[in-house]
Formats: C-alpha cells, sequence, structure tokens
C-alpha cells in the first residue's frame, strides 16, 4: 500500500534537501577556491633560483630572530647593576615679606613694624639613579650628576642589602663618577670595547627607572660618536641608543649580549620627558680611562694640544682643496702650545691621530683628552691640499673659560655682500680683545638677508684673511674678493679674540 507523505512534510523534506546541497555547495565552493588560490600563488611564484637572487641582505630583525629570549644575559648582568639613592640639604628660600611697607602696617597692625623674616630652614633632598659595580671589592661606576652635592649616598644591592657609599673621585667633563662601598666578592661586570661596537648591535640597558625596581629594556646601537650639547658638555663621545631609559636610569648599564658592559647610560633627549627613543650612555672605552685615574689619584689629567677648531663643511671642504667632508679645520693656534711647537698652522685640517681618523673637532678633542699629558702623538693634517705628517708632545689640559659670542647691533644694509667694513683702528682692536697690533677691517653694518649674514659673518667680525692672505685695509679687502671672480672666498675673522674660518659666498645676480 502506497502512503502519500502530506503537504507539510513534503514542504519540510524539500527544504532539508535544499538545505543539505546548500551547505554541500559551500563547502565545495570553499575548497574548490582554496585550491583555486594556492595553485595562483604556486604559479606566480619565481624558482628558488630566482629567490635567491632577489633576496635582500639579511635585516637585523632576520638575525635577531634566532634569538627567542634574553634571560641567561640578563641573569648573568643584573647582580652587577645596583640602585644609588642619594641626600643633600636643600636651603628653603624666604618668602619675601614686605614687613616695613606701611599698607602691610595698617592691615595687620603695627605690631609688626621692624619684623624680619624667619631664617631659612634647611631641607632634605632625595635622588634615585643606578650603579654598576665594576670591581668586586666595592668599586661602583655612575654619572657624575647623581652624586654631585650629596652628603650622603646609600647603595642597594640585587640582594636586598643596603650599604653606605663615599665618593672616591667623580668628574664633570665626563658626567662620570667611581663610588666605593664596603664590601667584597661582588659580581662585578666584565668592560667590554666599546669601538669594536657597530651600529645596529643588540643591547640592553639594566637600571632603576623611576624608582620602580630594576628593570631591563631592549634595543640596538642607533649611533656612535653622538653629542647632545646638555650637561657640561666637555667631553661627550656617546654611543646612542633605542633601547628605553628613563629618570632613574643615569648610571645603569648598557650591555651587549656577551654579558660585556659597553656603556654608563646618561641621558636622554624628549620633549615630553619620557623615553622616545634617544638615549645616550658614556663608552665603556672612555668610562675604563676616567675610572682608572679616579681609582688611581681621584682626579682626571687630560691633555692639551693648544688649538681652537671648527667643523669642515662640504663649502669648505671645496674651498681647501679637501676630498672629504671630514676632519678639524684649525682656526687658532696658542703661543707657546704643543701645536705650535709641532708645526701646525692656522688653516691646517686635522685628519688622523695616532692614525685613527678624525671626523669633527669633538673626534679630535676626545682623542687628544683620552692620552695622557708628555706623550708623543703622530698627527696627519692636509695643508694646501697636501697631506702632512707632524709629531706633537702634549702638555696637561687646564680648565679655562671660553669666549661668548657677541650679536651685533641691527645693520643698515650696505655693500656686494650685503656688509659694510671700516679699518680696524686700535681703540677697535681693544674692544674686540685683540692685540694693539692687530690688523684687519671690522664689520660695522650687516645685512641680515644679505649674502654675508647667509655665510656666518656677523656685524663687529673682524676679517684678517682672504684665501690666505692678509687684509689691512677695506682697498685690499675689496681687491681680494674682486680677484676671485664671483668664486666662494675662504676668509678668517676674528669674533671676540676668537679666530673663525667662513666660506664668502657672492649673492647671486
Amino acid at each position: 500500500m502506497n502512503h502519500h507523505a502530506s503537504a507539510p512534510d513534503t514542504r519540510q523534506a524539500a527544504r532539508r534537501f535544499a538545505a543539505a546541497v546548500g551547505v554541500a555547495a559551500a563547502l565545495c565552493g570553499l575548497a574548490v577556491g582554496t585550491t583555486w588560490r594556492n595553485a595562483a600563488l604556486q604559479a606566480a611564484s619565481p624558482t628558488p633560483a630566482a629567490v635567491a637572487a632577489a633576496a635582500p641582505a639579511p635585516t637585523a630583525s632576520a638575525i635577531a630572530a634566532g634569538v627567542s629570549s634574553y634571560a641567561t644575559v640578563v641573569d648573568q648582568v643584573t647582580p652587577s647593576v645596583v640602585t644609588v639613592r642619594v641626600a643633600k640639604k636643600a636651603e628653603a628660600s624666604p618668602t619675601a615679606m614686605p614687613f616695613n611697607d606701611p599698607r602691610f602696617r595698617e592691615f595687620f597692625g603695627r605690631g609688626f613694624e621692624g619684623a624680619v623674616p624667619r631664617a631659612p630652614r634647611s631641607q632634605r633632598q632625595e635622588g634615585l639613579g643606578s650603579g654598576v659595580i665594576v670591581n668586586a671589592d666595592g668599586y661602583i661606576l655612575t654619572n657624575h650628576h647623581v652624586v654631585e652635592g650629596a652628603d650622603s649616598i646609600e647603595v642597594e644591592l640585587s640582594d636586598g642589602r643596603v650599604v653606605q657609599a663615599t665618593v672616591v673621585g667623580d668628574d664633570a667633563p665626563s658626567d662620570l663618577a667611581v663610588l666605593k662601598v664596603k664590601a667584597s666578592g661582588l659580581p662585578a661586570i666584565p668592560l667590554g670595547d666599546s669601538d669594536k661596537a657597530r651600529i645596529g648591535d643588540v643591547v640592553l640597558a639594566v637600571g632603576n627607572p623611576l624608582g620602580i625596581g630594576q628593570t631591563v629594556t631592549s634595543g640596538i646601537i642607533s649611533a656612535k660618536g653622538r653629542t647632545t650639547g646638555t650637561g657640561d658638555g666637555s667631553f661627550q663621545d656617546f654611543l646612542q641608543t633605542d633601547a628605553p631609559i628613563n629618570h632613574g636610569n643615569s648610571g645603569g648599564a648598557l650591555v651587549n649580549l656577551q654579558g660585556e658592559l659597553l656603556g654608563i647610560n646618561s641621558q636622554m633627549l624628549s620633549p615630553s620627558g619620557g623615553s622616545i627613543g634617544l638615549g645616550f650612555a658614556i663608552p665603556s672605552n672612555m668610562a675604563r680611562n676616567v675610572m682608572t685615574q679616579l681609582i688611581s689619584s681621584g682626579h682626571v689629567r687630560r691633555a692639551k694640544l693648544g688649538v681652537t677648531v671648527q667643523p669642515v663643511t662640504a663649502d669648505l671642504a671645496a674651498t681647501l682643496g679637501l676630498s672629504n667632508v671630514r676632519g678639524a679645520l684649525v682656526n687658532q693656534v696658542e703661543d707657546g702650545s704643543p701645536a705650535q711647537r709641532a708645526g701646525l698652522q692656522q688653516g691646517d685640517v686635522i685628519t688622523e691621530v695616532q692614525g685613527r681618523r678624525v671626523s669633527d673637532g669633538n673626534d679630535l678633542r676626545n682623542a687628544i683628552s683620552n692620552t695622557q699629558p708628555g706623550t708623543s702623538v703622530a698627527l696627519k693634517v692636509v695643508r694646501d691640499g697636501h697631506n702632512t705628517d707632524l709629531s706633537a708632545k702634549l702638555d696637561e689640559l687646564k680648565p679655562q673659560t671660553e669666549a661668548v659670542n657677541r650679536d651685533g647691533e641691527s645693520p643698515s644694509p650696505a655693500g656686494r655682500y650685503g656688509m659694510s667694513v671700516a679699518p680696524l683702528t686700535p681703540e677697535l682692536a681693544q674692544e674686540h680683545k685683540l692685540p694693539k697690533s692687530a690688523q684687519g677691517v671690522v664689520v660695522t653694518d650687516l645685512d641680515p638677508d644679505g649674502a654675508a649674514a647667509s655665510s656666518g659673518v656677523q656685524a663687529d667680525d673682524v676679517i684678517e684673511k682672504v684665501n690666505g692672505h692678509a687684509t689691512t685695509t677695506v682697498a685690499e679687502l675689496r681687491a681680494a674678493i674682486e680677484r676671485t671672480d664671483g668664486k666662494p672666498v675662504l676668509v678668517l675673522v676674528n669674533r671676540d679674540g676668537r679666530s673663525l674660518f667662513l666660506t664668502l659666498k657672492a649673492a647671486r645676480s
């Protein structure tokens, strides 16, 4: 007997069948789509040989990809990094009160007449930084600015012990200081060779930022030989890193993946006060030299060559006939100095010291300062386009006050280069801190939009030489400039008693 399904049953069966077909179709479509996509990728993929030929050089991230953890090196170095807490007295300034002002007496009554402000009360200021154990017998390296003016210093070791520390010696020009604690068998960190560090090397920064406790951050060396112009600024040769450095990291360690100390974290640059990846560390080789002297004698001796220098610009390099835009251009040689005895002359470009390349004046200063006084050093200079070898026996550097540039008054436009000049009289020579016998012409007026101002000339500059020839009159200056037929002119100016080379370019017509 045949049974016929009702209409609702038939409709339900149809819906179930359609749903099954839809699912199957969807699954089929997914499989087909995946298969097509893989086939298309395979068809578009180059051959292995083509991949090898087109492969870029390995990147830092690719090289570091094999390192899944820095835990081993962190375990090795963190016991050597300590927290440094300092305290010092600070005088609280009294609030200025107009006790003898009649209006004050009228308001408070005459009982206040003749009263005087209270004597200021001393307050305690506390500071926080980091330090690095560099000797098992308790010597710790940190920043000068961390311990400057401290009355008491405590060091918290990695095992939780807190011990008193004394300052063995500190050196503001390098921003380094050495502390000593009464302890032995401490975990000292080995010092690496910062000269061998390369831009792109992975580094770790260890310290106590903002007092939250020991912290490790990672990054790379972003640059070498940096100066920031902040702090004392006398001797800077920073390793720059993007490893985050914050307040409290000062004096902490910058280490490589071998667990060696490459630098002492010292500064950061930031418009907000927080880390933006511009951190700076004093290189270990500079720190080693300073530390050794501080431990042995309590102070640092530095050598002196006796020159003032300026950077070599592209314009100066072309004018001086240099093949490279580097070196330190000598603009002044001190009388009786090692430089003068060695035969260095104004206009020489120092390109090497002891066989090491000199990139700029900071390079030269650090190379000389890291040498002991009394040492003879080999210098390579470029003079009139030719290489010359010299030898200088260095003296000891004494602190000195540097001259400050003085701005001239707003001048009126004058002359082809936008300047007016006048002969140098004995009175003007005295005003410009020059000997009475000095000769040259003084810039009396300067157009701030003129060619001279654009070339770096300032009002009150004294032009002493043009292309190496002395200029004593306005006519000589004019003739010397005209002989160049519009080409850049190398002028030597004296600014507040200091010599400076400039490349003077004529305005384009």
